[in-house]
């Protein structure tokens, strides 16, 4: 029995301090390709079916080779049940003296600084945040961590969180008279330190923009890389190795500039005037863009009148103030701190406006008081190349769904892979006892005015056989906010709507309500976790590709088609199955679940492509009749629930 074995058999040590582990041939597949990428400092991508274990057949090996690693994860949630829970008992189990280091970004700790700048100026935006910051103040000459994921008040107010958290371009650096009790430096200080360093996603892609600008780093080096929920990488590298820039970013300039100010100068009466021209100028660029949420090109309103005027203003007052800035930074830490950040937003601003280099997509999110201008490159497989041949290592990118049928090949380009090892190891759940397919007949076309009305009356009929215990996720926000209106009052069974409160807590209610149905968008396809009955059926409303709209996608698209590529086979449609993919996989959770998975969008069977998806999804026996659906639920095996037909 190889070392590996030993550890995973059913009297090893795994074995001895988890309750009810039970060996999986899929988890030591894994583990020892994971253990042959560590040795060879190879690149790995590795697919883990739900069930598999791939947290432990990822650390396992890697914490046996030794060496620095750096694990990512795809969220903060994940990141702390693996430091939290994971990390240390595979540590203990192994009997390994590891020192391991959580580390998250700058706004997740508690600025020392700026929290007492904020409780001596007492300046809040409402009587909740108020609260909020005095619910704070024992907390905070307690804690040792700084990480306001502990603090008592578990949900910070955007307004007072940027208050007491520091920003790259707020931050005072060594110059900061709280340097020496920082927490996010100690933090940091920890990191380099310790054998194992837990991370996440936005950490660790800023951590490579930084690098990529020549401006230093913030995590070390490593010997092994381990990426999980690696699906998400593309997306999240898109965001940093771009352009950004809020107005969040340019009203707490303005709010910061008049703070300092009062503080350091006070005797430029030019400069409160000048301020408040700043702000308004940023008002009336959210006010050009029209009411209501919005995401596009950039070039589809850049011309209009009203849009120009309003940036030419943010550009001239902008331009004001940073001039006026310049001779006063001498006078003290935080005026410097705010010239540096002005001059920094303008270039900012001159970039979105004239790009230069490489090629991206300018295009702008609008929200109800806020919006965000975006340069987004088309193609980040060239710095993700860039960054792992800067560090010769071990990676290990891995996920529940990197492939499409079975080929790794879009996943891998995307993140500018040529010839990586990979694996594939199929679930140990028993989906074909366990689960069903339905595909409802008699729908109208997804694009048809009446499909949505159709949908929501078969729904409301498959929760009456599944007695609510349902997830319905939805491809768009619109739908979303129909079927809610919909359901409200017809339903026997408790309703929750994603956007009423936080994930965590409609997650809360869902489980202990137990016969609940929960509308959801995008943040609920993945990365949730509902065990048991609770949740045993998953509807989807429409196979999930991307909105033809989107301005990066319709880059993408260009892109491709310059190259003579095909973009629906080679993009949109792998994008669409990977999603749908992670949409399923939230039904079955262990293994003693049992459920129906109902996709309403009949192009999964009618159209060409629908064979792609099909050949993604587990082996899931499939029916169109609702009467099998009802014979599942009245416990009927499935071979009996669809008349032997699997």
């Amino acid at each position: 029995m190889s070392g590996l074995a030993a550890v995973f058999a059913a009297d090893g040590p795994i074995a001895r301090h988890v309750g009810g582990f039970e060996p999986r041939a899929e988890q030591l597949a894994m583990a020892e390709a994971v253990a042959d990428a560590c040795a060879d400092q190879a690149v790995l991508l590795a697919e883990a079916g739900t069930g598999t274990g791939k947290t432990f057949a990822y650390l396992v090996p890697a914490l046996l080779a030794g060496g620095k690693i750096i694990v990512s994860t795809g969220t903060k949630t994940l990141q702390d049940q693996l430091f939290e829970k994971d990390l240390p008992l595979v540590r203990d189990a192994l009997e390994l003296p590891l020192r391991a280091s959580l580390l998250k970004g700058r706004s997740n700790y508690l600025c020392l600084y700026r929290y007492e700048q904020t409780m001596d100026e007492g300046r809040l935006d409402s009587p909740v945040q108020a609260e909020q910051l005095h619910g704070l103040r024992h907390w905070a000459s307690l804690t040792r961590s700084g990480d306001l994921g502990e603090a008592p008040v578990p949900v910070l107010e955007e307004g007072l969180r940027s208050r007491i958290t520091s920003t790259a371009d707020n931050c005072l650096g060594q110059e900061c008279p709280a340097y020496a009790d920082c927490f996010l430096m100690e933090a940091r200080r920890r990191a380099q330190e310790a054998d194992v360093v837990v991370v996440n996603h936005h950490l660790l892609l800023a951590d490579w923009a930084l690098k990529e600008s020549g401006f230093g780093e913030v995590l070390p080096g490593a010997d092994v890389y381990i990426l999980d929920e690696a699906h998400q990488l593309p997306e999240v590298a898109g965001q940093f190795f771009g352009l950004s820039l809020s107005s969040r970013q340019l009203l707490e300039l303005g709010r910061d500039t008049l703070t300092e100010y009062q503080r350091e100068a006070g005797d430029v009466p030019a400069l409160p005037a000048v301020v408040e021209r700043y702000t308004r100028a940023v008002l009336e660029v959210r006010l050009a863009l029209g009411s209501g949420a919005r995401r596009s090109a950039w070039s589809d309103v850049a011309e209009r009148p009203a849009i120009a005027a309003a940036v030419d203003g943010l550009q001239r007052w902008l331009g004001e103030l940073v001039a006026l800035l310049e001779p006063m930074a001498v006078r003290g830490r935080g005026l410097e701190a705010v010239y540096r950040r002005a001059e920094a937003l303008r270039a900012a601003l001159q970039g979105f406006l004239q790009p230069e280099g490489q090629e991206a997509v300018q295009w702008f999110e609008s929200f109800s008081q806020s919006f965000i201008l975006r340069s987004t490159p088309v193609d980040v497989a060239e710095p993700f190349r860039r960054q792992m041949a800067r560090h010769p290592a071990a990676w290990i990118l891995t996920s529940a769904t990197l492939s499409v049928g079975e080929d790794f090949s879009h996943f891998s380009h995307r993140v500018g892979l040529e010839e990586p090892r990979t694996l594939r190891v199929e679930s140990p759940f028993d989906y074909e006892r366990n689960t069903l397919l339905y595909v409802p007949q008699g729908l109208p076309a997804p694009t048809s005015e009446a499909y949505l009305a159709a949908f929501l009356r078969e729904t409301e009929a498959i929760l009456g056989l599944s007695q609510g215990r349902a997830f319905i996720l939805f491809t768009s926000h619109r739908a979303l906010r129909e079927a809610a209106i919909y359901f409200q009052g017809r339903l026997p069974y408790p309703l929750l709507v994603q956007g009423e409160a936080g994930q965590a807590e409609l997650l809360a209610r869902f489980r202990e309500a137990g016969n609940a149905v929960l509308l959801g968008t995008a943040s609920f396809w993945e990365g949730v976790d509902v065990r048991g009955e609770a949740l045993s059926c998953v509807i989807i409303d429409r196979l999930p590709f991307a909105a033809p709209n989107d301005p990066v996608l319709q880059a993408k698209i260009a892109a491709l088609e310059a190259a003579e590529v095909n973009p629906f086979m080679e993009y949109q449609l792998p994008l669409a199955v990977i999603s749908l993919r992670q949409g399923v996989g939230r039904l079955i959770r262990d293994g003693a679940d049992r459920g129906v998975l109902v996709i309403a969008d009949n192009r999964i069977l009618t159209k060409f492509y629908g064979s792609v998806f099909r050949r993604s999804l587990p082996p899931m026996p499939l029916t169109r009749e609702r009467e099998q659906v009802a014979q599942f639920y009245a416990g009927l095996s499935v071979v009996d629930a669809i008349g032997g037909e699997c």
